[in-house]
Formats: structure tokens, C-alpha cells, sequence
């Protein structure tokens, strides 16, 4: 199992999956890119990356100014790409359709309460210009900082694009986060505007955003003098004069033209934050002209984006996902995305699929964690719904389980559509490793090779690869690529040392264990350090999961260390079942069965010690599982981190027990 190398393993696969599923005929036939394609793509990339690179970037974007180096390594490992070309990412998505797509729709919003707006190409161009315009009138220019906290509202797209279109830097910050999580955002970006909303409605409730917002801004954010507030709950706020501007005051007297401000390859496009639960937040900076070709590229390949398509990316745009694949690179791709603001299972679980039928969803993508959520409530809700216009599923934002990429094949795909389970991260701007739907066969758990230009490996704590099929180790990236991120803002030795100066700046570090199958697929384990040491195994705690969660009483599992006198670190066990939460007697029997089936499944060395019943897992509210706050409960610590973005907060009573 070991590599030869290796004294002891990075972490150890103890998780065996078989099944394949070669792309049916039918859709292989009819993709974008076909195995031969994809063979030459791959070999061009392996002969000569920079050339590969360059003719694509040739190729995919509108140049005001062609560039004429390929790729700075002066500086490596912060690389600059095409760095003296000239471009507008806004144009890119949306003035580059004008002629031949102008009328064809770009946007399709449903509300949580139900109602329903669509925006063409022409329409989308025109709200840019006007509020780009109101960007102006403030006194936005050029190289600013402006902070969005939206509801997932098309404005929300609206202002990263005109943004986008005056140079300005957008920093989208996730409307679920807290005045706190909000101030420290503005405060490290330096910012001098904030677009924010009245409110937004998320599961029947209101979201009190300028509240929110009004309070951060009480507490400092002194770079702050601008405030445009979109009115969409219709709820009464405060407005301070001279700062706040309604968002309709404001564009309702701008035209409908903005010349772009075109800026080099390298102008910072974007920042976003992580989400700061250990230490103060990171700042990833991504560029204009490489993030842009990234998320444009990977959403025509992987997504096998067709011009009769309508994509729906469940994704908010505070997050990477929804910056790339709603706001970004479909829209350069010219395509049709649906944006919904509200919960997934409001007001009932059938919510996704009622989207999906009444606006003809084609291509789906959502996370692990949203379809375990849809799996543990039946099959009866999804089959009420004709969902035969779909013929794409996706899957984002962790190891998706072998039990639930089944469950979506068969349930929600009818077992016709391909998946695409994809890896990438924040810091990488575009899906790196996936399935290509029309070229490669899928491995329920497994998001298979890397795209072409994308040189991924698996090595041990020399920097040597791993090559003994299933022994894993760090997921890194050897070769620099276009859309990866340029710095942390304002603190580039915290870039170097986060990423980079674990293998001396060789190659980037993800932070995530993987190993690779005897075809060369590669398999997440989870990150480095959620890595258990058990009796000297060192387990990923995404394999256990994905046992537990093969239990057909079992719906969702979450597996965390806790200290062991013995073993170093024992497995403590957080699931929650399919139907009612046991107790008693009807506990103790569950948590026996599930102690030998975990042994049967993966080893005796893998059994949970502890296994704790939940009516849900600890879950920000975009559908990520809070791993750090189940550590602490486990190990009976104090809650430090920010909780404020929990979609449950009154389950943390209940893990306590």
C-alpha cells in the first residue's frame, strides 16, 4: 500500500469503490469534447504549456490589447500570466454577445416567495451600464475596493460585472455572514463602497442585511463613504444621509451605455475571503485575464455547455462557486444560468426539482452536502417531478459520497445523466480535476483526472509521487495555470507560506489529501487536517463518512479526531438518520450496528469509538458542514469560532448531547 519512500503514509485509503460508468453513446456522440479531442488537448498541453495556454487565451477572450508574453515566472511562485495584454472581463461576458445573442436570455431569477424575472443578454448589459454609471457618480474609480453583500439577486450579478466594467475591485461577502465577519472584510480590502440590500428571504425568514450592514459600519470601516442599498424585502431601514443611496435612486438617472475601462491581464479582478474561523480572513486575489479563461474554459468542458442549455448552479455568489460558474464563466460562454435566492427545502423539499421543471433545467450543479440533505428526506418528492429535460448533474464543494453520487445518479438523473464530481478550491478560480461528461467514465466518489493543461499530483512529505495505487498523500499542482490565485491581499508572505513553502515553492499545496486508483483517478480524502491519527494510521475522515453514510439507515455523517490515551486520536462519529433520531435502547443498537458496519466496510481500525446522534449537522447556510465546531464539541472544548453563519444554530445543544 505504501510507497517505497515512505516510512509511513501521508494518509491511508481504506475505501474501496468499483462501480464505473462509461458516458452512454447518445451523449458522447453530441459533446463538446470527445476523446480525441481530449487526447490532443492533453498532448499539446504536456509538449508545451505556455503555447498551450496562449492559443487558448487567443482564442476564448476579446483583447483590446493582444498580449505578447505568455507567462512571468520573475517572480514565481507569484506568476503573472499575460500580463501585457489589455482586456474588460464585463465586455467579455456581455457586449462580446450584443450581436448575435443580444436578445437571447442571460438570467433567470426565481425569489423564495416565488417570483419570477428574466433578463436577456441586451437587458443584463443595460442594468451593468447604469449602475456602473452610479458607481461612477460616487466617485468609484479605477483600482477601488467595493464590498458586496447581497441576497442572491440578479443585482448581486449586476454590480460584480459593472464593477467589473469600471476596473473597479469587487469583494463579494456571503450574505449569510455576520456584522463582524462583514467589518473585517471591509476593513482588510480598505474599501469605499458597500452595495448591500434592505434584505433578503432565506427558508421564510428575513435576512436583515442593511442591519447587519449598519452595524458593522458603526464599528469601524472608516474607508467606507458610500452605501447603495437595493430595496427588496420592502422592510423599513435606516438610511444615513450623504452615505446610504437607493440602488433604483441611483440608476434611475444613469444611462444605459459605460464604456469599459480596460485594464491589463493582471488587474486584480476580484478578492474573496475565506471564512476566517482560524485567524483573521485571507483576502485570495484573483487576476482579470487568467481567472477569466479558466472559468470559461472549464464551463464549456465540463459542462458540455450547448447554446439551448439553461444552467442552474445552486452556488451563492458570495462564494468562489458562484462567482465562476454564475456570474462569470457561463456568461462568458454566453450561456443561460438560473439564480434562486431562498432555502432548498422551502417550502418544501421538492423546491430544486420544481425550479428545474419550471425553467427547464438542462445542466445541475449543488453540493454534496444540498443533495445528502434531499436524500435523507425520500425518493417520493423528487419522483413527483419530470425532470427529463435534465441531462448534466455536477457536484461541488467536497468529496461527494459514493452512497449519494448513487442516490443522484439514479434518483435525480434517472440514471441517463452523466456527473461531473469536480475539485477546485477558492484559491484555483476553475474546476481542476473532473470528469469530461462526453469522454470519461465515472466512479461514484471519484472526481477522476485532471482537465488538460492542469499537472495535479499526489506526493509524500519529500515532494516524491505517490505511485503505489491507493496510498495517498498531498494534492498538489505542479506547473503554474492561468486562473490560479496571484496573493493574499496585503500579506503575500502568508500566500507563500500557506501554499508554497512546504515543497520550497516548487509547486502549490493544496491542503488536501488524495490518492490515486489503479486507472489513475483521483480520489479526495479530505483535507490534511482533518487527517485522523488512529494507532499510528493516519485515516481521511471523508472514506468513514462515506461508509457511515452507506448505511441505509444513515442519511449524513460528519467524522471528527478526539484525543485517545491509547490510540492518539479515536473516531467520534456525528450522523444523522433517514426518519426519526434514535434514543434509548433504539440508540444503542443503531450505534452497535454501525460500529461493525464501518469494520466490515473498511477495517476494525476505522470503527467509530463515539457516535453521536443529530437531528442535522452544524451547516453554514451555504450548505457547508462546520468541522471545526464539531472538533470542539467532541472534544469537549469552548466554541471560539463565528457561528453567526449557521443555518441551525440551536443543533449545537443537541451534538453536546
Amino acid at each position: 500500500m505504501y510507497d517505497f519512500r515512505m516510512s509511513t503514509p501521508v494518509v491511508e485509503s481504506v475505501l474501496t469503490e468499483q462501480r464505473s460508468f462509461p458516458p452512454a453513446p447518445a451523449f458522447a456522440a453530441t459533446a463538446r469534447v470527445r476523446p480525441d479531442d481530449l487526447a490532443v488537448l492533453h498532448a499539446e498541453a504536456a509538449a508545451d504549456p505556455q503555447a498551450f495556454w496562449a492559443g487558448l487565451a487567443r482564442a476564448e477572450i476579446a483583447w483590446r490589447k493582444p498580449f505578447t508574453e505568455v507567462l512571468d515566472e520573475s517572480r514565481a511562485p507569484n506568476y503573472r500570466w499575460f500580463a501585457d495584454g489589455e482586456l474588460n472581463v464585463s465586455w467579455n461576458c456581455l457586449d462580446v454577445h450584443l450581436a448575435d445573442r443580444g436578445d437571447k436570455t442571460a438570467i433567470v431569477f426565481e425569489g423564495e416567495p416565488g417570483d419570477v424575472r428574466t433578463l436577456s443578454y441586451r437587458e443584463l448589459h443595460a442594468e451593468v451600464c447604469r449602475f456602473a454609471n452610479a458607481l461612477k457618480a460616487r466617485g468609484v474609480e479605477r483600482g477601488d475596493r467595493v464590498v458586496i453583500y447581497m441576497p442572491m439577486v440578479p443585482e448581486a450579478v449586476v454590480a460584480m460585472q459593472a464593477c467589473a466594467r469600471i476596473g473597479a475591485i469587487h469583494s463579494v461577502v456571503f450574505g449569510g455572514f455576520s456584522a463582524i465577519s462583514l467589518k473585517e472584510r471591509i476593513e482588510d480590502a480598505g474599501a469605499r463602497c458597500l452595495v448591500t440590500a434592505d434584505g433578503g428571504r432565506r427558508g421564510g425568514q428575513v435576512i436583515e442585511l442593511k442591519a447587519a450592514a449598519d452595524k458593522a459600519l458603526a464599528e469601524g470601516c472608516a474607508s467606507i463613504d458610500t452605501v447603495f442599498v437595493l430595496r427588496r424585502t420592502g422592510e423599513p431601514v435606516n438610511m444615513r444621509q450623504d452615505r446610504d443611496v437607493w440602488w433604483h435612486d441611483a440608476v434611475a438617472v444613469q444611462g444605459a451605455h459605460c464604456d469599459p475601462e480596460w485594464v491589463d491581464a493582471e488587474h486584480p479582478l476580484f478578492l474573496l475571503y475565506t471564512s476566517g474561523s482560524t485567524g483573521r480572513p485571507k483576502g485570495i486575489q484573483h487576476s482579470s485575464a487568467g481567472y477569466l479563461l479558466g472559468a470559461k474554459l472549464s464551463s464549456r468542458w465540463v459542462f458540455d455547455l450547448r447554446d439551448d442549455d439553461v444552467f442552474f448552479c445552486t452556488a451563492d455568489v458570495g462564494w468562489v462557486t458562484g462567482h465562476s460558474y454564475v456570474a462569470y464563466g457561463p456568461l462568458a460562454a454566453g450561456a443561460t444560468i438560473v439564480m434562486y435566492e431562498g432555502a432548498p427545502t422551502y417550502p418544501d423539499g421538492g423546491r430544486f426539482w420544481q425550479l428545474c421543471v419550471r425553467h427547464g433545467v438542462t445542466i445541475f450543479y449543488t453540493a454534496p452536502t444540498a443533495i445528502r440533505a434531499l436524500m435523507k428526506l425520500g425518493e417520493e418528492i423528487p419522483a413527483r417531478y419530470d425532470l427529463s429535460k435534465l441531462r448534466l448533474l455536477g457536484s461541488v464543494g467536497e468529496p461527494i459520497n459514493p452512497e449519494a453520487w448513487m442516490w443522484y445518479h439514479r434518483v435525480i438523473g434517472r440514471e441517463r445523466c452523466p456527473i461531473v464530481d469536480t475539485w477546485w478550491q477558492t484559491e484555483t478560480g476553475a474546476i481542476m480535476i473532473s470528469p469530461l461528461p462526453g469522454v470519461t467514465a465515472t466512479k461514484p466518489g471519484s472526481c477522476t483526472r485532471p482537465l488538460p493543461g492542469i499537472f495535479a499530483d499526489i506526493v509524500d512529505d519529500e515532494g516524491h509521487s505517490v505511485n503505489t495505487p491507493d496510498a495517498g498523500g498531498y494534492l498538489v499542482i505542479r506547473k503554474p495555470w492561468p486562473s490560479m490565485l496571484r496573493t493574499i491581499w496585503g500579506d503575500n508572505a502568508r500566500y507563500l507560506s500557506t501554499y508554497w513553502d512546504k515543497f520550497r515553492h516548487r509547486y502549490y499545496v493544496a491542503g488536501d489529501s488524495a490518492h490515486r486508483d489503479q486507472d489513475g483517478y483521483f480520489w479526495i480524502m479530505g483535507r490534511i487536517d482533518d487527517v485522523l491519527n488512529v494507532a499510528g494510521h493516519r485515516l481521511g475522515t471523508m472514506e468513514i463518512e462515506s461508509a457511515l453514510v452507506a448505511h441505509p439507515r444513515i442519511a449524513e455523517a460528519a467524522v471528527v479526531g478526539r484525543q485517545h490515551e491509547i490510540k492518539g486520536e479515536s473516531v467520534f462519529a456525528y450522523v444523522v438518520c433517514r426518519g426519526a433520531r434514535p434514543v434509548g435502547e433504539e440508540a444503542a443498537a443503531l450505534t452497535k450496528e454501525l460500529r461493525d458496519w464501518v469494520t466490515e466496510q473498511l477495517g476494525a481500525i476505522a470503527k467509530p469509538e463515539d457516535i453521536r446522534y443529530a437531528d442535522n449537522l452544524p451547516k453554514t447556510r451555504s450548505g457547508k458542514i462546520m468541522r471545526r465546531l464539531l472538533r470542539a464539541v467532541a472534544r469537549g472544548e469552548p466554541i471560539t469560532q463565528d457561528i453567526s453563519t449557521l443555518e441551525n444554530p440551536a443543533i449545537i445543544d443537541q451534538l453536546r448531547g
